[in-house]
């Protein structure tokens, strides 16, 4: 068991740098080949943080793990808001102000109940992997679209600083991105042999060590990414990246494991992950959308909730982990 856990933090540790080398590098070259920050920011930048969840699913996929895929991208989806957004809002309260991150939040609010009606089949097969695959090339064409039309937004300028952070070349950023993705791929097939290797020996599923420390793992480019921005201020570009990360799981993450091997869903996941993760889903877009009257605003007081709701949950889950490895 310690050479699996081991693997796990190891891996846990190659991805995380990896992921914010390849993101960076990604944002860079994008942007010296002329792309506008606003879509930087909506893609390169909110989808570039789901690298680790994507590369960690088709992996887990292609050995016959498609449970620890499906628990990866739903567990990130509440880390993501719990863990990230929660801790984020409880240091400093979020002011949201891009029309972007608010048109995006409803649609997120769509994708989750439709991966509900999928859910209720039993088995995400490939046909309904086809159909999320469909639908996040459906958005990504749409915000392209909208994104071209309209620069002048605050998630635009938030962008536009974080590159000036951190001036790169074109051929430093190409560099860093072929970097990144390289040891991306490596660092996600040590973790995932890992996380495998524990979840037999405590003969637990594969579905609840990718609900929990995969899960976790794969979230912290998306942790790193949101706490340097708000330390600059940056408070749209914090929300956008949990947004976008959160529909590029949902989509393509779930989407491109169930394309790969088709994943048989219990009814737990059903009544217990993806019932928090449309809890916490519609909590955020209340909150940051603005209600009574109110201008869209996380403050301290909601972003302890979700972290309360996320802590919650991991200890619940951890404790399953501990009860199947004693009656093991």
């Amino acid at each position: 068991m310690l050479l699996p856990a081991v693997a796990v933090l190891a891996g846990l540790v190659l991805l995380v740098w990896s992921a914010e080398r390849f993101v960076d590098g990604a944002a860079a070259t994008s942007a010296r080949l002329g792309l506008s920050p606003l879509l930087i920011g909506m893609l390169v930048i909110g989808f570039g943080t789901s690298a680790p969840e994507l590369v960690v699913s088709a992996l887990a996929a292609g050995q016959g793990n498609p449970g620890l895929a499906l628990g990866n991208a739903y567990g990130s989806n509440i880390a993501n808001m719990g863990l990230i957004l929660g801790l984020v809002a409880l240091i400093s309260p979020l002011a949201v102000h891009s029309g972007v991150v608010r048109r995006e939040l409803p649609v997120l609010g769509g994708v989750t109940l439709l991966s509900a009606l999928l859910l209720c089949g039993g088995i995400i097969g490939r046909l309904e992997a086809l159909l999320l695959l469909v639908l996040l090339a459906v958005f990504i064409g749409v915000s392209i679209y909208l994104g071209l039309r309209a620069n002048h937004d605050p998630l635009a300028s938030d962008t536009q600083e974080s590159l000036a952070v951190h001036p790169m070349s074109l051929k430093m950023g190409l560099v860093w991105t072929g970097v990144g993705l390289v040891l991306l791929v490596i660092s996600s097939r040590i973790l995932v042999w890992g996380a495998v290797a524990i979840a037999q020996g405590f003969g637990v599923s594969d579905l609840v060590i990718g609900l929990t420390v995969v899960a976790v793992g794969t979230s912290l480019p998306e942790l790193a990414s949101s706490v340097s921005a708000l330390r600059r201020g940056e408070h749209d570009l914090v929300l956008g990246n949990v947004v976008g990360s959160n529909l590029f799981n949902t989509l393509g993450v779930v989407g491109l494991a169930g394309m790969i091997a088709p994943i048989e869903v219990g009814r737990e996941v059903l009544l217990r992950d993806w019932s928090l993760m449309m809890v916490m889903t519609v909590m955020m877009t209340v909150f940051a959308m603005g209600w009574r009257g109110r201008q869209g605003r996380i403050n301290r007081a909601e972003g302890a909730a979700l972290l309360a709701m996320f802590l919650g949950y991991t200890v619940y889950m951890i404790s399953m982990v501990i009860r199947s490895g004693t009656a093991g």
